[in-house]
């Protein structure tokens, strides 16, 4: 159960920084970051996966160094009767990274990733004729994917004025 936020101790949130932050770390490594033996480092990592908390291990991928220098926002509003075709459409394009399906006027947010901006025309004509998009360039990204605020005392919330 993902949800299952009162079951993620302080054991469980340093284990779970300490992985988004490497998660080739060995178990070794990640037992001394936690202050736990390996095999309870062990047992940790297994029920985090056990209960879906952990759902995969990763990396994190330079885009540009495997040939993809330009990546771009898409909002997507298929037309109408349109929705299952566009979503499968999107799905099958491989360039599309990332896709979430969102309330509001548009029904998609995608990420794209391209070799070049003649690239960004080829895949938006697979959509154009069943949706309307907006494009965004992206020019850099100030916030990575990171991990939500794992602790259950409010983060970032404003003090009260003295």
């Amino acid at each position: 159960m993902a949800n299952d936020v009162q079951s993620i101790d302080e054991i469980d949130q340093a284990i779970l920084e300490a992985l988004a932050g490497n998660a080739r770390i060995s178990l070794k490594e990640l037992a001394q970051q936690v202050s736990l033996s390996s095999p309870s480092a062990a047992e940790r990592l297994r029920r985090l996966e056990e209960r879906g908390v952990i759902k995969a291990f990763t990396i994190d991928l330079d885009l540009a160094a495997v040939g993809y220098p330009l990546q771009a926002i898409v909002r997507v509003r298929p037309l109408p009767g349109q929705l299952h075709i566009v979503e499968r459409i999107i799905q099958e394009i491989p360039e599309i990274i990332e896709c979430d399906k969102v309330t509001g006027d548009d029904c998609f947010i995608a990420r794209l990733v391209i070799r070049s901006m003649a690239d960004l025309d080829g895949i938006l004509d697979r959509v154009a004729e069943r949706a309307e998009t907006n494009t965004a360039m992206i020019k850099a990204s100030p916030v990575k994917r990171r991990l939500p605020p794992l602790s259950r005392r409010k983060q970032g919330a404003a003090k009260p004025s003295p």
